[in-house]
């Protein structure tokens, strides 16, 4: 296992309730979320699931340096599975002990339990980052970004939740009426607004990115497209300057 030399920290109540990670509570810490996790991904989400797949690997395998990978906020492994399917040796991160007891009896590989603003390995101990609809729950995206180039030697891919779609309405209610705790403290992007983050992030690094949406509904004609609508796109940042 990759050696690790930090460890995350956050707050217990008294009754065990976990809490005041970013100085909020976040569903991950809660039971009646997390153990839901897989279902939700079995059963209304599994089309979905599908063109997201080959959306990131199609962006991934673009970068042929890269062979291995952490991606940060694997939850139950849904994903990090799924990276050695397509031939990439991936290692798990994720802060919450409720994703992560899951993932352990689902996935063989490595997984450890940190901060991704805080990450616990030393510079270039992967190929590259990846953050699967986790990147919208940091309050300091920034430094989680320069956490990932310094730890990613050749870049980062995420997969994100799409502030451009018919359905953020629809999840702006559900959040408001207490009906979809995922959704509470989402900070949803575009392509647009990560890539200004990433500029912002790195200013002195040669990188050059890639992007494709897709999330379209079953009757459109085409799934995936470089117009930056769709529930989810996918972008990668290729390091040039290593």
């Amino acid at each position: 296992m990759k050696e690790i030399t930090d460890r995350p920290s956050f707050e217990l109540t008294p009754g065990g309730e976990l809490r005041n990670w970013q100085g909020r509570k976040e569903w991950f810490f809660n039971r009646d979320d997390t153990d839901h996790y897989e279902q939700y991904y079995e059963g209304p989400y599994k089309r979905q699931e599908v063109w997201q797949k080959r959306t990131l690997e199609q962006l991934i395998k673009k970068d042929a340096r890269v062979k291995t990978l952490l991606e940060f906020g694997c939850g139950t492994t849904r994903f990090t599975r799924w990276w050695h399917e397509i031939g990439i040796e991936a290692t798990g991160g994720d802060i919450s002990p409720f994703m992560l007891a899951q993932g352990r009896q689902l996935f063989g590989g490595d997984l450890v339990m940190a901060d991704s603003h805080h990450m616990p390995f030393k510079d270039h101990t992967f190929d590259a980052l990846a953050f699967v609809t986790t990147f919208e729950y940091y309050q300091n995206p920034v430094q989680v970004i320069r956490e990932a180039v310094r730890v990613g030697k050749y870049g980062i891919v995420f997969g994100m939740m799409n502030r451009n779609t018919p359905k953020l309405i629809r999840r702006k209610v559900q959040q408001a009426i207490g009906r979809n705790n995922y959704y509470v403290t989402a900070t949803f992007y575009t392509p647009k607004t990560l890539q200004a983050l990433i500029r912002e992030a790195l200013p002195d690094r040669d990188y050059t990115i890639s992007w494709n949406a897709t999330g379209l509904p079953k009757w459109f004609p085409t799934q995936q497209w470089r117009v930056p609508i769709g529930d989810f796109f996918g972008l990668h940042v290729k390091l040039n300057d290593v």
